[in-house]
């Protein structure tokens, strides 16, 4: 696909009749969007509280980075998470306090360090994934699989 066809309207919508109405439609979508991160930042704070009662959202957003893999050096987290150094930094020694992470030599550079959860981290990241897939899980296996791809790839195009 072109830039060109990437900006232009959609074939069905007309001229300046239609512009209101697709106003409207966007403002919707934003209106669920806002209602939706509402949801993600509630659960990410159930889920911090269920790995351990002092930690944050965003401590468990740095945790499920380190615990899949994603992200494991203080770099990459502040890459994948859009946020600054003083924050994981703040964030990662509070998990490697609590147990959940340690700092090793990266096998490949020496000078280097990785983040590596623990068992526990494991364990209870785990517990918060299994209650927070269940509250998710349940919603979207009500929709057809059409329904999901075609959901999965408008988040997509949305996120690009």
């Amino acid at each position: 696909m072109t830039a060109a066809a990437d900006a232009a309207p959609p074939a069905h919508l007309g001229a300046a009749g239609d512009d209101a109405e697709l106003d409207r439609a966007v403002a919707r979508v934003e209106h669920e969007l806002g209602r939706l991160f509402a949801r993600i930042r509630v659960g990410w704070r159930e889920a911090a509280a269920t790995v351990h009662p002092d930690l944050q959202p965003l401590g468990y957003q740095v945790l499920t980075s380190i615990v899949s893999g994603t992200a494991t050096t203080a770099g990459e987290i502040i890459e994948r998470l859009q946020t600054d150094k003083s924050a994981v930094s703040r964030h990662v020694r509070q998990l490697e306090q609590l147990g959940l992470v340690e700092s090793v030599r990266d096998p490949e550079d020496r000078r280097a360090r990785r983040l590596v959860a623990t068992d526990l981290a494991q364990e209870r990241v785990a517990a918060a994934r299994m209650a927070y897939k269940g509250r998710i899980g349940d919603r979207l296996r009500a929709w057809s699989a059409d329904d999901l791809d075609h959901f999965s790839e408008l988040l997509d195009a949305l996120g690009r």
